[in-house]
């Protein structure tokens, strides 16, 4: 599959995104909106955590087959998909972050991005 100039904007990506994760469970999802803090380095960081290996890997394929079926994206850069811990998607405007619980915490990526919009995505099913 090749690559294909993007169509969707970073908001609509990150909805993609956001239901990918849905569609496979994620666990608290949180989409946090960095467009207005100066030399952020996305418009979006999404995150959410995993409950096992398995789950992660899941969740990471589910994301990247909704943006492929919705914009026929992939991922600019991908990352962590050996160790399971933390996998990254970099899709340039929206990052993707899947944590294991325990690296979440760890990483605090929340905390270091604090100044930007965070909005809570309600669980499904």
């Amino acid at each position: 599959m090749s690559k294909r100039v993007k169509t969707l904007s970073s908001e609509k990506l990150s909805q993609v995104v956001v239901k990918g994760m849905q569609e496979k469970k994620a666990n608290e999802i949180r989409v946090l909106d960095l467009k207005h803090i100066s030399n952020s380095v996305a418009d979006y960081f999404i995150i959410c955590s995993g409950n096992s290996d398995t789950h992660i890997d899941a969740i990471a394929n589910s994301v990247e087959e909704e943006v492929i079926k919705t914009d026929g994206q992939l991922p600019w850069h991908k990352e962590g998909s050996n160790n399971k811990s933390w996998v990254l998607l970099d899709y340039v405007d929206v990052v993707v972050h899947i944590f294991a619980k325990e690296s979440r915490s760890f990483y605090g990526i929340e905390d270091l991005w604090a100044d930007a919009e965070i909005t809570e995505i309600e669980q499904v099913g």
